[in-house]
């Protein structure tokens, strides 16, 4: 059996950890024998492509950490990387777009891998209006934006429930993902103070009614009340397109909605 590249092994080992399997557990996952799967790891064996594959997919793995791997063994990557305005993408960009235009009149953006924003529709940037130009110019990072004592955070008035629901889940993006740059980013928002929050009766914090932790937000209009979704491509095989959620705000009760379409018939 031929020796392994040592970084593939450590790669592979260090995932399986992460993933919190045992040798056992993802010798299963994979269809293959623990034996085998500790000869890997050890550097006693060489894997193929597909193997590779095979291991990435129990692994459930990102398509850029699965490129990643194959690039660790000696294999050329197989998950394409363009940018989101390339020919090749016109298809799913015109995707994006009837989805954003789709929401009017309600808020609705898609984001990268690390809450770059990519597009949005008008409703969001009338959101938007009045926060200081450095924080809305590009590359403009969401995640930052909402919790910058400067950006929206001062607006939010559920900000300590919504602040906990935005790192919660940026967290959970870099249990999956190992990625250093979105380790940082989840550093530096949470050191961030997050501006000065309203506070609310512990009753209007989850009302018996609730289904879900809106984003409550101070306007011109009024209280604004949204409920969250999230859009991905399912089946993605390209990594720039994998990368891209959707995020969409809907109106949580009837006074946003109203407000929401005054808004956009003044656009």
């Amino acid at each position: 059996m031929g020796s392994l590249p040592a970084t593939f092994s450590t790669q592979l080992r260090r995932w399986r950890q992460r993933r919190r399997l045992s040798q056992l557990a993802l010798a299963l996952e994979a269809d293959i024998s623990q034996r085998h799967v500790s000869f890997l790891e050890a550097g006693k064996a060489q894997p193929s492509r597909g193997m590779v594959l095979r291991l990435a997919e129990a692994l459930a793995l990102p398509l850029r950490e699965r490129n990643a791997l194959l690039v660790a063994v000696g294999f050329a990557p197989i998950y394409r990387q363009r940018r989101l305005d390339a020919p090749e993408l016109a298809a799913a960009r015109g995707a994006i777009d009837a989805i954003l235009t789709g929401q009017m009149p309600h808020p609705a953006l898609a984001v990268d891998r690390y809450w770059n924003l990519l597009l949005a529709n008008r409703a969001t940037h009338r959101l938007l209006e009045g926060l200081p130009e450095q924080l809305l110019s590009a590359p403009l990072n969401v995640m930052r934006l909402s919790l910058h004592p400067e950006g929206l955070a001062p607006r939010i008035l559920n900000l300590r429930e919504w602040r906990g629901h935005l790192l919660a889940r940026l967290a959970h993006e870099v249990e999956l993902s190992a990625d250093p740059d979105l380790a940082a980013l989840l550093d530096e928002v949470r050191a961030s103070p997050g501006g000065t929050e309203h506070p609310a009766p512990d009753d209007e914090q989850h009302p018996a009614t609730a289904v879900a932790v809106p984003l409550r937000l101070a306007s011109k209009a009024g209280p604004l009340s949204f409920i969250s979704t999230t859009t991905v491509f399912g089946t993605a095989v390209e990594v720039t397109l994998a990368e891209v959620t959707i995020e969409a705000l809907l109106p949580a009760d009837e006074h946003t909605a109203q407000a929401m379409r005054r808004l956009a018939a003044e656009s």
